[in-house]
């Protein structure tokens, strides 16, 4: 894992970094996308950089403009636990406290949006639309959390298969492209790489999918990886 430049120092990035900054009092935007892009900053990280610390306050939100991020948390035996995979138009980073739960780093090397989070709740405080649509964000995000709670007790096979359909759902497509790797994906599932690897043969032997790379996977039979999910 490479050493992180943290957001501390937004006003003291590196020239090849991207800072497009505007004062919150100047935004007159009607939604949260637009007004995060007028008040934040774009940032780039190269692939397994450090975008912020377990611990660390959580002063910033932050939306993916490309590239690909994880979240994850390293377990008192040394495992990884990763939290979630978020790519380009996903805004990562909410917490329900002052400091952050789980660490991030760019899986690819990534653009970044980053946001002050005291700008934002200013904001949603003068305008309704930004605070429905954080409230909405928040929602999602308690949402994605009990939906991960619910997967981790299921069989390798059903966990496999949910996630390949989610995977699906968010590219809106039957081809898959994983920014990810075989390791992510077994620490996301609370699975070892073996058991992943091995569950993906049976899904291919089975033709619900097509596995043309380690990283594209095309979904032949959505409805039988469904059927993996009762």
């Amino acid at each position: 894992m490479q050493s992180a430049t943290h957001i501390d120092g937004i006003r003291h990035a590196p020239a090849n970094r991207t800072v497009n900054v505007v004062r919150a009092d100047t935004v007159k935007a009607d939604s949260l996308s637009q007004s995060m892009h007028l008040m934040g900053a774009t940032m780039a990280f190269p692939r397994n950089t450090e975008i912020f610390g377990e611990s660390e306050p959580a002063d910033y939100l932050y939306k993916v403009v490309s590239g690909s991020v994880r979240t994850y948390k390293i377990l008192s035996d040394g495992r990884r636990q990763v939290g979630g995979f978020y790519l380009p138009g996903d805004i990562f980073g909410l917490e329900f406290a002052d400091a952050h739960t789980l660490s991030a780093e760019a899986i690819t090397d990534s653009k970044v949006l980053v946001v002050k989070r005291s700008g934002l709740n200013a904001l949603a405080g003068r305008d309704a639309s930004v605070a429905q649509q954080l409230f909405a964000l928040t929602g999602r995000e308690l949402r994605r959390v009990q939906d991960r709670i619910l997967l981790l007790i299921k069989c390798a096979r059903e966990r496999v298969a949910s996630f390949l359909l989610e995977m699906a759902e968010r590219a809106s497509s039957n081809i898959i492209e994983l920014p990810m790797s075989r390791q992510d994906i077994a620490d996301y599932l609370g699975l070892s790489l073996e058991t992943v690897s091995r569950t993906l043969t049976l899904l291919e032997t089975a033709a619900a999918i097509e596995v043309s790379t380690s990283r594209r996977i095309v979904l032949r039979n959505c409805a039988a990886l469904r059927a993996c999910q009762v």
